[in-house]
């Protein structure tokens, strides 16, 4: 079985653009050239990859598998030519909202003292995986529980959960809020990537909730005072947003934050940024 670079570019392209000519022109060539390159892949694999109808390229199920592995394949392959090109080896560490919170710039700094000949770039990805499971990182750092039949990790640290809410709010004036008074608001939750779901109340004292799918249009939302969040203290670092103030959550339980990677494939630095990490959140 012989399966070519050029044809999982070819596939990652028809599912990124939406359709078969935005395709072929992302990628320099003719529509028929794309779809015989799909149809090379498949073959060679023996399964159907895209649904195709007049409207739009959806993967199927045995797509969606291997569209993730096509981009973590293509992402190696690009290091491996920047490696042998520049020396330049790059470790890729995905988040989806906070990075490492306060230990971030520490973070950055001791690796670069540390570990000078490997270049490390933080990648922001909203997704479960934070842009693991996409292809888009090498490891990632998540505060939600991954899909151990995928990806295996380990907790570094805690962080505290706090309470988002406008600067005029009421709730403003308390030194913290505990996870009962919010069932009378309405809490915003991103549902992709959040560390907050309605698990954490008690099915009779859980709040309203509304929904949001990106950090910036969560803070937005919270300093409209329509609304309140829950999240890590590690927001509180990232993302100051004038209209805004957090508030602990005196009785929630703390978020475990995990380094997590492929599980049939570690990368060779994992255990490096597991280490690391684990310092700086011990301190």
């Amino acid at each position: 079985m012989d399966v070519e670079l050029r044809q999982l570019r070819c596939l990652v392209a028809i599912v990124e653009t939406g359709t078969f000519t935005d395709a072929a022109g992302e990628l320099g060539l003719s529509q028929a050239q794309v779809s015989r390159t799909l149809a090379g892949l498949e073959n060679a694999l023996g399964v159907r990859l895209l649904r195709r109808t007049s409207r739009q390229v959806t993967p199927t199920a045995a797509g969606t598998r291997i569209l993730a592995r096509a981009r973590r394949v293509l992402a190696e392959a690009e290091d491996l030519v920047r490696e042998a090109t520049t020396g330049d080896a790059t470790l890729r560490v995905g988040h989806a909202w906070s990075a490492m919170g306060r230990h971030t710039v520490a973070f950055q700094r001791r690796w670069a003292a540390s570990w000078p000949e490997v270049r490390l770039q933080l990648v922001r990805t909203n997704s479960a995986t934070a842009g693991l499971g996409e292809g888009a990182c090498d490891v990632a750092v998540v505060r939600s529980e991954p899909d151990r039949r995928r990806f295996s990790g380990v907790v570094v640290g805690l962080e505290r959960r706090y309470c988002a809410m406008a600067t005029d709010d009421a709730w403003a004036r308390r030194r913290f809020v505990r996870l009962a008074d919010l069932a009378e608001r309405t809490v915003l939750i991103d549902r992709r990537a959040g560390s907050t779901t309605p698990q954490l109340w008690p099915e009779d004292q859980r709040p309203g909730f509304d929904y949001t799918a990106d950090v910036d249009d969560w803070l937005t939302a919270v300093s409209s005072g329509r609304v309140v969040g829950i999240t890590s203290e590690a927001t509180l670092t990232q993302y100051r947003r004038s209209g805004v103030v957090f508030r602990p959550v005196r009785d929630a339980p703390p978020i475990p934050v995990q380094v997590i990677w492929w599980r049939d494939e570690r990368h060779a630095h994992a255990g490096k940024v597991v280490d690391l990490l684990t310092e700086l959140y011990r301190r």
